[in-house]
């Protein structure tokens, strides 16, 4: 659906120059909801803006179904862009006009007549959930419902695209849930390739079926979100993972000498973590019971994500050390990632 090949852009000249994208090429499948997940100033938002040349790339190409866009007259742009829907993170709405007339504001000039328009809007608001707010302005519904009404504009000329930048930023928690799940529902109805631009890892892990890591300007990771996040090699991306996992906590204890990380000799703390899909067995227990050995769980942080597990544990293993040594054996056969954090075994 979308082809970015070879995208750059840069601002200002000379010493001043800023590259804010640097030679970016992907490749996001039709109807697959695609994640762009980077810190502030990686350039995800510049990406995003050059899909529907709000930003026009500097060198490049971007083809966008089978048409490419950069190459595209005025004319024929202004009609390839009613094919690609976009929300924002402070939602754009009219704040003069109602729910309806908001709504209703991309079909000037579509040849619908008032009925249909009529028609179409209120088909609308109710798929996503707002039917009972087209009387409304703007200043009279919650952050949840003006993002609601910003994504029934954006599909309200059926496009094949909808682009998100960073859509749920200015949401709480509990709105933001629902507003994933609406764009979920909306991927899976309708069939629409959905771009999401986030620096929330939990916004990806939440509804996307692939993603791509940016650090100034470079795509530097991509993959099935999984993957990426299962076994993630950039340092960037590991950096995603401990701002919102706690089992990286454990350090902090270590270097603070908190009671819950010291050990009894012979004993040490590891951290477990899924690396595949294909973990099913109930590990914890099952080492427990083969070798003999327990299992003191101090953190546990495990998320379902593309219907498998992510995350993992961090615990103090106590046991006859080589009762120990098969039990890492054992999980490492099985997929799961075994890192000795601190190790008092010596002094057993």
């Amino acid at each position: 659906m979308i082809e970015l090949s070879h995208i750059t852009k840069d601002y200002g000249t000379g010493r001043n120059q800023v590259h804010a994208v640097q030679d970016v090429t992907l490749s996001i499948h039709t109807g697959e909801v695609f994640g762009i997940i980077g810190f502030s100033g990686a350039g995800k938002s510049t990406l995003v803006r050059c899909i529907n040349l709000l930003e026009r790339p500097t060198t490049g190409t971007v083809t966008v179904d089978g048409k490419e866009v950069t190459a595209l007259s005025p004319k024929e742009l202004r009609l390839a862009r009613k094919k690609i829907g976009m929300i924002f993170q402070h939602f754009n709405l009219m704040q003069s006009r109602t729910v309806f007339s908001n709504v209703a504001y991309p079909l000037r000039g579509s040849g619908l007549d008032k009925q249909e328009i009529k028609k179409k809007v209120h088909h609308l608001l109710e798929l996503v959930g707002i039917a009972d707010k087209a009387d409304a302005y703007p200043a009279q519904l919650s952050g949840g419902q003006k993002q609601r009404v910003a994504i029934a504009r954006a599909l309200a000329n059926d496009p094949s695209v909808l682009l998100c930048d960073e859509a749920t930023s200015a949401l709480d928690p509990q709105t933001t849930k629902a507003i994933l799940q609406l764009l979920k529902n909306l991927n899976q109805t309708l069939g629409i390739t959905i771009v999401v631009i986030t620096h929330e890892m939990e916004v990806v892990k939440k509804i996307c079926d692939r993603v791509a890591v940016m650090e100034h300007g470079h795509v530097v990771e991509q993959g099935d979100v999984f993957n990426v996040f299962a076994n993630p090699r950039q340092d960037v991306t590991k950096s995603f993972i401990q701002t919102t996992s706690n089992l990286r906590h454990i350090e902090d204890l270590i270097s603070e000498d908190s009671p819950v990380a010291r050990l009894e000799p012979g004993q040490l703390i590891a951290r477990l973590s899924y690396v595949q899909r294909n973990v099913s067995e109930p590990l914890i227990s099952t080492v427990s019971r083969k070798f003999d050995i327990s299992l003191n769980i101090i953190f546990a942080d495990i998320a379902i994500v593309q219907n498998a597990p992510i995350g993992g544990t961090v615990a103090i293993i106590s046991g006859e050390p080589h009762q120990i040594a098969q039990a890492i054996d054992y999980l490492l056969e099985r997929n799961v990632n075994v890192e000795v954090i601190k190790d008092a075994r010596s002094a057993a």
